[in-house]
This record gives C-alpha cells, sequence and structure tokens, in this order.
C-alpha cells in the first residue's frame, strides 16, 4: 500500500502544471465583421502519458456565467487520468451577440491542431465536451463548421475548426419551445426571429457531416428537459451518424452536484465509448 501510495505520488509529480494561452490577442470578432479588445482563454492540462487524444471542454452557465471548476477544470483532470489532453475554454458571454461564443470555440479547436505537435495530440482526435450550455455550445461546434481558410494570411485559421467527436452531457441543444428560455436570451437577445432560432437550434443542423456524438442527460431534468438530447440524438441517427444516448435514471440537472453513481456512469461510458470508436486506446478504457 504504502510503496503503491508513493508510486501515485511520483506520477503525480510529473504532471505538467495548467498552461494558460489567449486566442485572439485582443482583436476579438463578433461575427458581423467587427471586432472588440477582448480576450478568449484556453487553459492546456497535460497527462503524465498523453495517448493523442484531446478535448476541448465547454463549461456551463447559461451563457450568463461560466462553471470553470466542476465542468472545467475539474473535467480535464478526470481526462489527464485516461491519457486525454484537457483544454478548458473560457469563451466570451454573449450578451446577444450569437457568434461569439460559436467563434471562440472554432478558434479552440483551431488552436489545438496548430499546436497538435507541440502538444502531443494527434490533429485527427481533437473533440469537444460540453455541459448545460456548454453543451449547447459543443453541439453548435459540431453542426456549424468549415475547413479552414486556406488564403489566411493567420496559419490557425487555414486548419479546420470540425471536432472530431462530441460528448453532450445534459445539453442544452434546441432554442425552441423545449430549449431552456435563460440561455436562448443570453444568446440570441430579447426577441429573436425565427431564422435565428433555427439556425442555433442544433437538432435541426445536424448533417451527414457532424461528427460522432455521446449525450447524457437524467430523466428528471427539470432545468434543461431531457427531450434536448432526444430529438438530437434521433437526428444524428436519421443521417446515419454514430451516437449513443445514456438517459440516466436521475440527478436531475448538474447530477446530484457533480457526483455519485449518475455522474460515474456518464464518465465510465463515455469513455468505453471512445474506446469502440477507436478514439483513445483500450488499455484507456478505466474509470
Amino acid at each position: 500500500m504504502w510503496v503503491g501510495a508513493l508510486k501515485v505520488q511520483a506520477e503525480e509529480s510529473k504532471k505538467s502544471e495548467p498552461e494558460r494561452f489567449k486566442l485572439w490577442n485582443m482583436h476579438a470578432p463578433i461575427g458581423d465583421g467587427t471586432f472588440e479588445k477582448a480576450e478568449t482563454w484556453i487553459t492546456l492540462h497535460r497527462p503524465v502519458k498523453a495517448n493523442g487524444t484531446a478535448v476541448v471542454i465547454c463549461p456551463g452557465g447559461g451563457y450568463g456565467g461560466l462553471v470553470t471548476g466542476a465542468e472545467g477544470h475539474g473535467i480535464a483532470t478526470w481526462l489527464n487520468t485516461h491519457g486525454i489532453t484537457g483544454i478548458v475554454l473560457e469563451y466570451r458571454l454573449p450578451k446577444g451577440r450569437s457568434y461569439v461564443p460559436l467563434l471562440d470555440a472554432q478558434r479552440a479547436i483551431r488552436t489545438v491542431r496548430a499546436n497538435a505537435k507541440s502538444w502531443g495530440i494527434d490533429p485527427a482526435k481533437v473533440g469537444i465536451i460540453g455541459f448545460s450550455a456548454g453543451g449547447h455550445l459543443a453541439s453548435t461546434a459540431g453542426t456549424h463548421f468549415d475547413e479552414g481558410n486556406p488564403k489566411s494570411e493567420d496559419p490557425i485559421e487555414k486548419l479546420s475548426c470540425r471536432p472530431d467527436f462530441m460528448i453532450l452531457v445534459y445539453p442544452v441543444v434546441t432554442l425552441g419551445e423545449k430549449g431552456h428560455g435563460g440561455t436562448r436570451t443570453n444568446l440570441l437577445g430579447n426577441h429573436p426571429d425565427d431564422k435565428l432560432i433555427k439556425l442555433f437550434s442544433n437538432e435541426t443542423q445536424v448533417s451527414d457531416k457532424t461528427p460522432p456524438a455521446f449525450l447524457a442527460h437524467a430523466k428528471d431534468d427539470g432545468v434543461v428537459v431531457p427531450e434536448n438530447s432526444k430529438m438530437f440524438y434521433e437526428a444524428l441517427l436519421a443521417h446515419k451518424v454514430p451516437a449513443k444516448y445514456l438517459e440516466l435514471a436521475s440527478g436531475g440537472h448538474g447530477l446530484n452536484g457533480y457526483k455519485g453513481p449518475m455522474w460515474d456512469a456518464w464518465q465510465t461510458q463515455s469513455l468505453a465509448w471512445l474506446v469502440e470508436l477507436k478514439l483513445v486506446p483500450a488499455a484507456e478504457k478505466k474509470k
């Protein structure tokens, strides 16, 4: 026992400190051709032994705040124990500027690919995970993407922003009738038109190019109703996109405060799903 504890301690001591990087150098796009003097940050959490897979992490908060603890750095720590590089995204809050979070998520994915070699990442294994409104952002990144701009003078912008997979945990997906009102208002403003609502209701934006997705949602979630996940899952299946939906028996929104059997279940099963898709090695299939 004592020798084992020393070994774990030694492994932990090898783990590098998280590194923080800015994405826009104080010239952040708003989505209408204009820019603001604002910054978006990512925090890189490297595992002791990287397996090449990386995940951009989108914390929740209703697009009015960021839950960067349990739904951000805590997730990165969990991913690291399985050899996966975690990148926590502190996206800008939209305040009705609908494209701002998406632009930040796209830039984060491109940045990870641009640094893949130095960060020990396979550029073809860059996924995204999101919780609640962060799940909306992750599903938006998975349905609104491009292959990069080959004519751009910025080498980062030349790269694809399509995530290779999505993990969505109690996500907001639709901004229609079954959506979360506060999330919709914060992202789209007080009086969005039907066209804008449809554009950001991601169950309507799925195509055969949408990346594989794992979804988990509690049946008793009264804040973000599970129909959000169900509609997205059904749209994925209709387009023959590999997908899994884990319906959790209980836990509500936040799954009992990010702990307990329901929280453990989505983590265990999402890792098993990544193994099935050969996105992480089988040896990493552990709790």
